[in-house]
């Protein structure tokens, strides 16, 4: 998903929830329904949700620069993760609040019939922006489970806006049902009840986007199928009669969405020249940027065996576009430039020692 269709999704979720979210406290102030105040602080909090989503986008897009020479991509992990607590704190934490309210001091709904109206257009905006968000998500699923690709999907903006909505449209449904069942049975407490029930819908996706989100903020590893792929090209240098005689360790990172750095260690051919070493590091970083362009940073270590035995240094880790010597030629290159004799002490001459001995007496 690129970072184009994110931020649509975003500004869509955006203005459909502004809409919802005044209508709602038009009709709770009316009504005096605690489920239609819950879903109009749920969709006020939401709208604050998702400007918060864009502006970590904003930022996440800003240039590397020396105190973040990797960018600034994680801004909208972020971001997210404040996005996840306030779903929990105000979202939830209130709708609960108000549902306990209600339980303990019931009172009847006035003019129910604003809250029927009021419902029913928002469902049919949050189906339409739920229906946007399932599209785009459904685009990077490449045949997983709904559960599996959002476990691992690096854009939290899309799968935070996806939960929100499916949430919101949940909460949606138990409110209309609360309501009409406060209007219609004559019963005042099922108002509370769909309350609370909404709150516990909001903290179940608020504590799954923490998980998911903190996961990416602490530094998560790409994709199983980008490592392989990975994998897969930097031994096709093996297979091709080329340098690399193995692999000894791949490590990626997630830095954002479209952003990934790599870090593999590999060994060489014995006997390796520089040259050699460099057009390897020239093939493999053309062949896994084409294949994956979200790799925005590789670096490639070096390791060289001498034919006598096991490695005998290894190089630090180095962009794939530098050259870096295997040691068995950085071997060479200090045997050869050596001195062949060691310097030898020039002594001074006999009269100068004998002229500070007399000056000690």
């Amino acid at each position: 998903m690129t970072a184009d269709g994110s931020t649509k999704v975003v500004l869509i979720a955006l203005a459909c929830n502004f809409g919802i979210a005044v209508s709602k406290f038009t009709a709770a102030a009316y009504t005096g329904s605690s489920a239609m105040l819950s879903e109009a602080i749920h969709s006020l909090v939401d709208t604050s949700n998702q400007a918060l989503l864009y502006y970590g986008i904003i930022r996440s897009k800003r240039p590397a620069d020396a105190r973040h020479p990797f960018g600034y991509a994680k801004e909208l992990y972020f971001w997210s993760f404040v996005v996840a607590i306030l779903l929990f704190s105000l979202g939830s934490g209130v709708a609960i609040y108000e549902g306990i309210d209600k339980l303990l001091h019931p009172h009847p709904i006035s003019n129910p019939e604003i809250n029927y109206m009021v419902l029913s257009v928002a469902i049919v905006l949050k189906s339409l922006s739920t229906w946007r968000a399932s599209t785009a998500f459904n685009a990077t699923r490449v045949g997983q489970s709904a559960v599996t690709a959002l476990r691992g999907s690096s854009d939290p903006a899309l799968f935070t806006v996806l939960l929100e909505d499916l949430a919101a449209l949940v909460g949606l449904v138990v409110a209309l049902s609360g309501i009409a069942a406060a209007d219609m049975l004559d019963l005042p407490w099922a108002d509370g009840a769909a309350s609370i029930l909404i709150g516990l819908v909001l903290a179940a996706v608020a504590a799954f986007l923490a998980i998911e989100i903190k996961s990416l903020l602490i530094g998560a590893a790409a994709s199983v199928e980008t490592q392989t792929s990975i994998s897969r090209l930097i031994n096709s240098e093996n297979r091709d009669g080329g340098q690399v005689r193995a692999i000894n360790h791949i490590r990626t990172m997630q830095l954002g969405p479209n952003d990934v750095i790599v870090a593999a260690s590999v060994d060489m051919q014995d006997g390796a020249l520089a040259s050699d070493v460099e057009a390897a590091n020239a093939r493999l970083e053309k062949a896994i940027k084409v294949q994956h362009p979200e790799v925005r940073y590789l670096f490639i270590e070096v390791q060289s065996a001498v034919a006598a035995g096991p490695v005998a240094s290894t190089t630090t880790a180095a962009p794939a576009n530098e050259i870096v010597l295997p040691a068995k030629t950085v071997a060479e290159s200090a045997a050869v430039s050596a001195p062949t004799s060691k310097p030898t002490l020039t002594s001074r001459p006999q009269s100068a020692r004998k002229g500070k001995r007399n000056k000690r007496r």
